[in-house]
């Protein structure tokens, strides 16, 4: 069968201060984060592979489980599994990078969750989390940012924008499917 080749826009999205931030609703149940350590990187690596499957990403999707240990025992990289009761409803990874930004790198929720009223109180956890987290000995951070794609779910980009974030680049891009 020969490749189709899919057309997609990439939104890069930012915020300069965690006063602009517009929280989302509480969620309709109580949300829980886990921190990802070396008993959790195996269930993090499922949660990945469960939210990106149905919007076919491919780079967090790609790495192994041992290519995720390594990567969040990193100390500029912080992960955490979010939680409705005993049940894994999503996933936040955060980079710290040069300069006091930090780049919200993978966050969404899985399939069963998806249109139940977590999205924006998630986006605005991670949020929060991306602007306090550092590294010792850093300054305060000065920006947040994240992109999307539009092969993401429909209401993601809608989503960013309705808790402060501002478009800053968009770009057109042919993808293999």
């Amino acid at each position: 069968m020969p490749t189709r080749i899919v057309d997609q826009t990439i939104t890069y999205l930012e915020m300069s201060s965690p006063d602009e931030l517009v929280p989302g609703r509480p969620p309709p149940q109580p949300m829980e984060l886990e921190r990802v350590d070396d008993a959790t990187v195996t269930l993090f690596h499922s949660t990945v592979l469960r939210i990106g499957e149905p919007h076919g990403w491919t780079t967090p999707t790609a790495r192994s489980s041992e290519q995720w240990s390594e990567r969040l025992a990193r100390p500029d990289v912080l992960a955490w599994i979010a939680r409705v009761g005993n049940e894994v409803a999503g996933a936040i990874e955060l980079e710290l990078q040069p300069e006091g930004e930090v780049e919200i790198t993978m966050f969404g929720l899985v399939p069963e969750v998806v249109g139940r009223g977590f999205g924006g109180h998630l986006l605005t956890v991670a949020t929060r989390l991306a602007w306090d987290a550092r590294l010792p000995g850093d300054r305060p951070n000065r920006r947040v940012w994240l992109h999307t794609s539009s092969l993401d779910h429909p209401h993601a980009l809608a989503n960013y924008k309705r808790r402060g974030y501002r478009v800053f680049r968009s770009e057109r891009r042919p993808r293999p499917r």
